[in-house]
């Protein structure tokens, strides 16, 4: 029995709430429900009554999902610790106060209020994007019994020391680690916070609702906010990240040392990112297939510095311009790298999926209703667990992206039309030799000098140029150089 918003209800509150938990009362209902609401709200309707808060704290997926970032007491107001009025802010006080106690105060206080109420133990997807959170928390929450979280965001944080952060991580994916650990399976921390993360009307505060109003009512009226709030956005959203938002996916730069991480982590702790599989780095299916010392050659000074692993940081929904495809081939939700027979039995017969973890992105936002780190990775529209025997008719419908970093795509990358080239069908600027002004192939072989490069782009009149200042030379984007020139 959930009215309208803005709309008065004049039924009883004891039928509204003899209605609202009958309808509760069924365990998929409620499930399904409560990830929609904030946590303020949910405690605010267990608070109504006994038979509200039994069906609250006794069923454990309720909280499943718990979201803070809209929380006013997970908040860190420099402003408000400095006039104190919350318990954790007493502890400035003692000099033995460390950095830690202090940035993490207000989700310290949070998770042993949740402790102490036996809910910690149930969240398996923790969002605390933009709020202070340090890696001294991210480590607990790795290594501590207390907490089951399997799938966890923290995009946009204050106060993270990600150097502190990256070693947390390789140390709970250690060899030696105990077996099971670490619980959490999957990481969003690249990525910018999610746009339908905003605060519903009424669930950041912390108080009862004033007025008088029956909580039930303000529980109904958040409901059908956040509703029409999701409606609205999920029209104009912008396509799903990888698999179909082309050109770079994140708004800032991601540290090099996050791919030694990532190589610590691969199989166990999945991110919203992959490694480049780029023909230059070791990693790749196709490491040995082009001549390193020709690439570094023909392309400019900054395109030789190209570490042994690095974070993917572009999607290419193309293939090359000139071949269609990409030396280390394409990343494709439901096929994998397996070829062998067992390799495939093993595939098959996996629970953990550890194979997967580390080989597809996990896209935002994080799963609503279920912490399986596969549908945390799975494209909108496809299955999270493929079938072997699906119809060949079925297979152009697969979700497929090349994931590269920008050294992999320096000098044969164009940022207008998304078109490039890959390093078996062009070399680079300075292909040519100096020898007989032949062209230098990635497999050593020579080939005929290229057509002279366009009127006032290159040095020269035998240099074959297609991208110049991060745009092709060809078609509307050279008239876009042009006319920028």
């Amino acid at each position: 029995m959930i009215q309208t918003e803005g709309t008065p209800c004049n039924l009883p509150v004891e039928i509204q709430h003899s209605a609202l938990l009958q309808l509760l009362t069924n365990s998929l209902i409620l499930i399904h429900t409560t990830p929609y609401l904030s946590c303020y709200d949910v405690l605010n309707l267990a608070a109504t009554s006994r038979a509200f808060r039994f069906l609250v704290y006794q069923t454990p997926q309720v909280f499943r999902r718990l979201e803070l970032s809209n929380v006013r007491t997970a908040q860190f107001d420099i402003d408000a610790i400095d006039h104190g009025g919350e318990s954790w802010r007493n502890n400035q006080v003692d000099e033995n106060l460390t950095e830690d106690d202090f940035y993490s105060g207000p989700l310290r206080g949070i998770f042993s209020s949740l402790r102490r109420a036996d809910i910690l133990r149930d969240v398996q997807i923790l969002s605390l994007d933009s709020l202070s959170v340090t890696a001294e928390l991210i480590h607990d929450i790795l290594i501590d019994s207390a907490f089951s979280v399997r799938i966890l965001s923290i995009r946009g944080t204050k106060n993270l020391n990600e150097r502190k952060l990256r070693g947390a991580l390789q140390y709970a994916c250690r060899e030696s680690r105990a077996p099971g650990t670490p619980r959490l399976k999957g990481l969003y921390v690249f990525g910018p916070r999610d746009s339908l993360s905003d605060s519903p009307p009424g669930s950041s505060g912390s108080s009862p609702t004033p007025g008088g109003s029956s909580p039930i009512s303000d529980v109904a009226s958040s409901w059908n906010s956040r509703s029409q709030k999701a409606l609205t956005e999920s029209l104009v959203e912008e396509p799903e990240a990888w698999y179909a938002r082309s050109g770079e996916q994140f708004p800032r730069r991601i540290s090099p040392e996050w791919a030694s991480t990532l190589v610590a982590c691969d199989g166990v702790i999945a991110f919203d990112s992959v490694l480049c599989k780029g023909p230059r780095h070791i990693n790749s299916p196709a490491w040995g297939s082009v001549n390193i010392d020709a690439l570094n050659a023909a392309g400019s000074p900054a395109s030789a510095n190209v570490p042994h692993h690095a974070v993917a940081t572009h999607s290419l929904l193309e293939g090359c311009a000139g071949c269609g495809s990409a030396p280390e081939g394409w990343t494709v939700w439901g096929e994998y790298s397996m070829t062998s027979q067992q390799d495939r039995y093993e595939r098959r017969t996996s629970a953990s999926h550890s194979a997967d973890i580390g080989r597809f992105p996990l896209l935002a936002p994080p799963p609503m209703h279920s912490a399986n780190i596969m549908a945390a990775m799975c494209p909108t529209g496809q299955q999270v667990k493929q079938r072997s025997f699906a119809a060949p008719a079925l297979k152009h419908t697969k979700a497929r992206f090349i994931p590269r970093c920008s050294d992999c795509l320096l000098e044969r990358y164009c940022k207008g039309c998304y078109r490039w080239w890959c390093e078996a069908c062009y070399i680079g600027p300075f292909a040519l030799s100096s020898s007989n002004d032949e062209v230098i192939s990635p497999n050593n072989s020579n080939v005929s000098p290229p057509h002279p490069s366009p009127s006032g782009v290159g040095a020269g009149p035998s240099r074959d140029v297609r991208v110049h200042h991060g745009l092709c030379v060809a078609g509307a984007c050279r008239l876009r150089l042009g006319a920028e020139t």
